[in-house]
């Protein structure tokens, strides 16, 4: 357990200055990247993948949040269930593979057996005296959002997903998440903090300078501008676009599809995000011609112009669903220095390569906005080292979302650090 008391990073916190990004330590320190750790994934809501990383009983994930290994489980009865990947005899680490298919879970070093509910039954050798019912996987906290999944490590996880979940699930439901299959992951390891890469996603006012594939599907105006600085088309074009977003909520609704914001980033402990947003061109997907990427729709879909939903969750993911497919984002902290970015595509569970979608069309807008953005999210990561760096201010028209994800994380840090700021 951290010492906030006698630790710098309380004053730090204190200290933050609204509407400006944070200081350097918060980026670089090897001792606040542990207090994330333990505050932030380690007391709150993480999500780590979806049910179709785990379709069939027996199939097993494994993901790594710092030093902590869950195995998340499909048991016999088709429940998703998780564990601590760690063996109650000695500690040897359970499962080794990131995924896997399993019977009941063994440990390779002395054989102990797990069955898919976490129960210990077989250890060799024990004597009689010996009550297995006392040495079951420890359990981790999941819940399924639609098919989502997040897990919590602490004894006692925030109790707020409900009301997101209660928002939220008629907004993803449409999409069937459980009846999809993952097509495509990617891995992508960013040289920089993983508070740099959330605060990259928060904000597009990067996009036009760094995103040419990403900003064909997406209208400029969607992500924040500065009026006084648009000419008379632009600001034409604004007034139109805001004229389309309304019209199209509406529309959409009408069919069933919830669609209006929902912005709840800084003013809840499990922080999101949520908005169906058109999309330019045709309109139907993330993709280089804005056409679907996949014939088959999702769920009961039966037209692929429903826009894009987005979904945001504190700390660590953006999820984004269209019609056709959905493209799902998770970081995970490595060390101070360096995240795992995690990037699943699902489809619907029926559709086959090469003849409902083409893989490369399907992944390829944002196979290149990653790449970009982890180099620039490292151009942040080498500047935040040197003795020039100091806070900057945020653009109060297009990363007024970048604050509230900062504002989230400081009030986070603080109502651990010093209980009496808490809400």
């Amino acid at each position: 357990m951290l010492d906030f008391v006698s630790n710098p990073l309380l004053d730090l916190l204190r200290r933050r200055r609204p509407g400006y990004s944070l200081e350097a330590p918060f980026y670089t320190s090897p001792e606040i990247f542990e207090a994330d750790l333990e505050v932030i994934f380690g007391r709150h809501w993480i999500f780590v993948g979806v049910e179709p990383d785990v379709p069939e009983p027996g199939d097993v994930m494994v993901v790594d949040v710092g030093r902590n290994s869950v195995a998340i489980v499909r048991d016999d009865d088709g429940a998703v269930r998780a564990f601590h990947n760690v063996c109650r005899h000695r500690g040897a680490r359970l499962v080794h593979e990131e995924k896997t298919t399993v019977g009941n879970l063994v440990c390779r070093y002395h054989s102990w057996t797990y069955d898919l509910n976490g129960a210990l039954i077989h250890a060799e050798h024990m004597g009689d005296g010996f009550d297995r019912s006392c040495h079951g996987l420890k359990p981790v906290h999941l819940r399924s959002l639609e098919g989502l999944l997040f897990i919590c490590l602490a004894d006692e996880p925030p109790a707020d997903f409900d009301e997101m979940a209660r928002v939220m699930a008629p907004y993803i439901a449409p999409h069937n998440v459980r009846d999809t299959k993952i097509a495509y992951q990617h891995d992508l390891i960013e040289p920089g903090n993983w508070k740099l890469t959330m605060e990259n996603n928060r904000e597009c006012y990067h996009c036009n300078a760094n995103h040419p594939e990403l900003t064909v599907p997406l209208f400029a105006y969607g992500f924040g501008f500065a009026p006084e600085e648009l000419d008379d088309t632009e600001r034409a074009n604004a007034t139109r676009y805001a004229c389309m977003l309304t019209d199209k909520h509406g529309e959409w609704e009408a069919m069933g599809l919830p669609s209006r914001e929902q912005e709840h980033l800084d003013d809840m402990v499990t922080g999101y995000r949520t908005e169906r947003l058109p999309l330019d061109g045709e309109g139907e997907s993330h993709t280089l011609d804005t056409k679907a990427a996949c014939r088959k729709l999702l769920g009961s879909l039966d037209n692929a112009k429903i826009g894009g939903l987005h979904f945001w969750t504190q700390p660590n993911s953006w999820h984004h669903f269209m019609g056709d497919h959905i493209v799902t984002f998770s970081v995970l902290p490595l060390d101070a220095e360096r995240s795992l970015l995690r990037t699943k595509w699902l489809v619907h569970k029926d559709a086959v390569e090469g003849v409902d979608y083409d893989l490369d069309n399907l992944i390829s807008v944002w196979m290149a906005t990653n790449a970009q953005d982890s180099e620039l999210v490292g151009f942040c990561q080498q500047g935040a080292r040197t003795a020039a760096y100091e806070p900057g201010p945020y653009s109060p028209h297009t990363e007024m979302l970048v604050e509230k994800f900062a504002n989230w994380y400081v009030k986070r840090m603080r109502a651990h650090a010093d209980p009496r700021t808490a809400e």
